[in-house]
C-alpha cells in the first residue's frame, strides 16, 4: 500500500513491480492484493499498461483499514479465551495482572493505526516519527514535547 502511495502520480504498479520493490514473493503479494481489492482498498486496471492503483487519495486511506482488510486487529480480543492445552479456563481468568497491559497496548496501536494514513508513510522515516509524534491538537504545526499522549 505505500508503494501504491508513493507512486500514486505515475502509472500502475504491477505485482511484480511491488514484489521487487518490497522484498517480497509474487505469489504472497498477488493474494496480498487480492485482498485489498476485495475490500476496496486497491484497485486493478487492465491492460498493457495495468497493475493496481490507489482508488482514492492516500491521505483518505489509514492504516487500520489496512490491517483489518489483511486480516483483523492486531490483537486479537479473543485472546483471553483460549487456553493452554490441558486447561479448560485460563489460569488467571480471575485476576489477570496481563490482561490490562494489552488491552493498553490494543488500544494505543489502534488510535495509531486510525490517526496515520497512507500518505503520512510517504516520507523518510524523520518526517514520518515527526508526524506521529506530533499531538493531534497541535493545529499550529508545532510540536509539544512527549509525542504521543498515553491514556
Amino acid at each position: 500500500m505505500v508503494q501504491l502511495a508513493r507512486h500514486s502520480d505515475r502509472e500502475p504498479l504491477t505485482i511484480a513491480e511491488i514484489a521487487q520493490e518490497e522484498g517480497l514473493s509474487l505469489p504472497y503479494v498477488g493474494k496480498l492484493m487480492n485482498l485489498l481489492r476485495q475490500e476496496g482498498l486497491v484497485m486493478s486496471v487492465r491492460g498493457r499498461a495495468g497493475g493496481y492503483i490507489l482508488p482514492r487519495p492516500a491521505d483518505q486511506i489509514t492504516l487500520d483499514t489496512v490491517i483489518t482488510a489483511l486480516g483483523g486487529d492486531l490483537f486479537d480480543k479473543d485472546h483471553c479465551g483460549r487456553h493452554p492445552a490441558g486447561h479448560d479456563v485460563c489460569v488467571h481468568s480471575g485476576d489477570c495482572s496481563i490482561r490490562s497491559v494489552w488491552s493498553t497496548m490494543h488500544r494505543i496501536i489502534n488510535d495509531t493505526l486510525k490517526k496515520t494514513s497512507l500518505s503520512d508513510l510517504v516520507g523518510t522515516e524523520n518526517q514520518v516519527s515527526q508526524t506521529l509524534e506530533m499531538p493531534a491538537s497541535a493545529a499550529d504545526g508545532e510540536r509539544e514535547a512527549g509525542g504521543i499522549e498515553l491514556p
